[in-house]
């Protein structure tokens, strides 16, 4: 492989369809220069968790063929730390490849095994090859979709589940301090009995808590590797031991507690795994656009809306109506929810398209399950910190309004009926008095009585929680 010159815009590769012109500066070879010009789809590249996912599986496999004996202890270390730069961050434009391309991800596999053998070329000072020795023991077929399942825990593991944790928290802190703040309750956008903010905030909180819980579960699937089934699950080409040694290194680098894929002909063919856990990432997004829906309306007005609460000013609102201040964190991360939302459903078409021995989509299912949870990680952050850490409450609005809210009524049901509640109710809605000067007159109750049922505070409690519920 020439080494690429300034003086010198291209150079001459070759593969086994010929000789190719690649450019001077690329670390890349035929294989991948191919694919360039194959794929000019969208311009959108593999996103870097996977190509780091590759290189990490790279160098745990070049470690484990020199454990097992199959290749020489130096190239074994050239290619090994050649990889580890590219997982550290280095190189990154040496990865151009649409993720538009051949479904396996061969293309990418190819191109990570092209600049990996042109680095370790360099280290080593003799030949190392793309195929032959970095790609030993492996096939794009079961090395894809490992690298899927090994950036979708890293991703996990170091961006969204910290993110889901400090939104978690950042909602349970505003809930306590907000526990005797009481509201009108609203079911079908209409007017319904009280409850405190803080129990709406907590309502937030238990979904993001179940959301978590629900990805952790999810995300605990995906430490089965495929790694060892080479092309079509018999493991051909790979001896024994190889993949039990190279997930071995993997869980060293990475600190994962990782495991071999109970059956390689599943773990090829399908990626119910990948699928499930998109649809984990897509109920949060569902959570996460509640959450955000319910600000926007609390933050709504400030004259004819809710007005309940203030979201922090961030930035004007309007090109022509000075003043004006929109919700922009919960609106953009209801865009995002609505953009996971649609690639799981991309991602579902995806996992329905293995025939026989393989997927065919692979690269889709990698692009939109590390997307989705890299966008969920910075909206759940952005949400917590810049919406819910610091939204004023109007208290005096909520009371005004509250008082004037003859859905209290429905307290006195059991004491005088439904019928004659909903008189009340009504006389109340029609004449806006509130509904506790209108009980008095026609209730038969005394005025401390009605003081006492009416009490929107008190109205808010809860039954005795069931055993072992908080």
């Amino acid at each position: 492989m020439k080494k690429p010159s300034i003086s010198d815009p291209e150079r001459i590769e070759h593969d086994t369809m010929g000789e190719l012109r690649v450019p001077a500066h690329a670390l890349w070879g035929a294989q991948t220069q191919r694919a360039i010009l194959n794929f000019p789809i969208s311009g959108e590249r593999m996103p870097f968790p996977f190509i780091r996912a590759l290189a990490l599986i790279k160098e745990a496999s070049a470690r484990a063929n020199a454990s097992i004996g199959r290749m020489d202890p130096d190239m074994s270390e050239a290619i090994a730390q050649a990889a580890s730069t590219i997982a550290e961050g280095e190189h990154r434009d040496q990865f151009p490849l649409d993720v538009f391309q051949t479904g396996s991800g061969t293309s990418t596999n190819m191109n990570v095994n092209e600049v990996i053998a042109h680095l370790a070329t360099r280290r080593l000072g003799t030949a190392v090859h793309p195929n032959d020795h970095v790609n030993m023991s492996q096939s794009s077929n079961d090395v894809i979709p490992t690298a899927i399942h090994l950036s979708a825990l890293l991703v996990w593991r170091d961006q969204l589940a910290p993110a889901l944790l400090h939104l978690e928290e950042t909602i349970g802190k505003r809930s306590r301090e907000l526990a005797q703040v009481v509201k009108t309750g609203r079911t079908h956008l209409m007017d319904a009995m009280p409850v405190t903010l803080g129990q709406e905030l907590g309502g937030w909180a238990a979904q993001i808590r179940h959301d978590r819980e629900r990805l952790e579960d999810a995300v605990g699937r995906l430490r089965r590797l495929a790694l060892g089934g080479t092309a079509v699950g018999t493991g051909i080409n790979a001896p024994p031991g190889f993949a039990a040694q190279a997930i071995r290194e993997l869980g060293k680098i990475t600190g994962l507690a990782l495991l071999p894929a109970d059956n390689l002909f599943a773990a090829l063919a399908s990626q119910d795994d990948a699928v499930e856990c998109s649809g984990a990432l897509r109920t949060l997004a569902v959570s996460l656009m509640k959450i955000a829906n319910d600000l926007r309306w609390m933050n709504s007005g400030p004259l004819t809306g809710l007005s309940e609460i203030h979201l922090r000013d961030l930035q004007p609102g309007s090109s022509i109506m000075p003043g004006k201040v929109n919700p922009v964190i919960p609106e953009a991360v209801a865009m995002v929810a609505a953009q996971v939302i649609g690639q799981d459903v991309a991602v579902t078409i995806a996992g329905q398209s293995g025939s026989f021995e393989l997927n065919v989509m692979l690269p889709l299912i990698a692009r939109n399950v590390l997307v989705g949870a890299s966008l969920l990680a910075e909206a759940s952050r952005l949400l917590a910190d810049r919406a819910i850490a610091d939204f004023e409450v109007h208290e005096e609005h909520l009371r005004e309004k509250l008082s004037l809210n003859p859905i209290l009524v429905t307290a006195l049901n059991p004491i005088i009926g439904y019928e004659k509640a909903a008189r009340i109710a009504k006389e109340a809605y029609q004449t806006g008095r509130p509904v506790i000067a209108v009980a008095r007159e026609q209730s038969g109750l005394s005025e401390a009585e009605l003081f006492r049922l009416l009490d929107p505070l008190l109205l808010t409690a809860t039954p005795d929680a069931a055993p072992g519920r908080k």
